[in-house]
């Protein structure tokens, strides 16, 4: 088993997750659980469209589709929290079905059709490149940086166009599942810790379990490290509860 294989894919994965740990806590804080799942099958659904329309599309071109199409997604959730809040979930999860239902009837005439959807909602993560890593990691930069110095928790309209870029970027490097999965279970895991760091660390060891799991076994990546994912907040979740309860019972004796 040659352990260099995963290296990109880690390194793919620590992209994203630089971003989704803190975003993925402020989903939770505002109730939105969907809207990752919704926007990332919008940019999907953008990468699609423009592969219909142009047989041959540019990387810009791809790009700019996915990026079109979450950014609408994300504006148009924003409204919708500012009149209809009470109905802001189950548009989510509408805008999700009809997104998801729209790219299976896009790819019907596609003789590949089935690979292409395996493909967005899956990832191809084990075979992603160091190449592909470069501009996302540009992008993240510049949202970490935005999100440090104007703070898009207090500017609901900023946190959507973060988010936006955010899924836009991961979701064409690990799928629509990755881009759940980074997104919640890292936030699940340490829902009640006031810093980021113990949601960093559940999605590193997730994310690298899943990883070595997939190569060891040669199960589909994607999947696996989203088990993986789950399992590892699952347990690092029990572990800081109960480490939190021994810790305020000993303050108290």
């Amino acid at each position: 088993m040659d352990i260099t294989l995963i290296l990109p894919p880690l390194l793919a994965g620590l992209i994203v997750l630089a971003t989704h740990v803190p975003l993925g806590r402020q989903v939770l804080a505002r109730g939105i659980i969907f809207i990752d799942l919704a926007v990332a099958q919008l940019a999907g659904l953008g990468v699609i469209l423009v592969h219909v329309i142009t047989h041959a599309p540019s990387t810009l071109a791809i790009q700019l589709s996915a990026l079109t199409m979450a950014l609408l997604g994300g504006l148009m959730f924003r409204w919708m929290e500012i009149k209809w809040s009470a109905q802001l979930e189950a548009v989510i999860g509408g805008i999700f079905v009809l997104s998801a239902t729209a790219a299976l009837i896009l790819l019907a005439g596609d003789p590949h059709g089935g690979d292409h959807l395996k493909e967005l909602l899956a990832g191809q993560l084990l075979w992603v490149t160091y190449e592909d890593l470069s501009l996302p990691a540009i992008v993240t930069v510049c949202i970490l940086l935005a999100w440090r110095f104007i703070d898009p928790v207090k500017n609901s309209l900023l946190f959507y166009a973060l988010f936006a870029l955010a899924v836009t970027t991961s979701v064409q490097l690990v799928g629509v599942y990755l881009v759940f999965s980074s997104l919640i279970f890292p936030a699940l895991g340490s829902y009640k810790q006031k810093d980021l760091k113990p949601g960093y660390a559940i999605g590193v060891v997730g994310y690298s379990l899943g990883l070595l799991i997939s190569l060891a076994t040669d199960l589909p990546t994607g999947p696996v490290v989203v088990w993986s994912l789950a399992i590892t907040a699952a347990l690092g979740g029990l572990m800081l509860h109960y480490g939190w309860r021994v810790s305020r019972t000993d303050n108290r004796l």
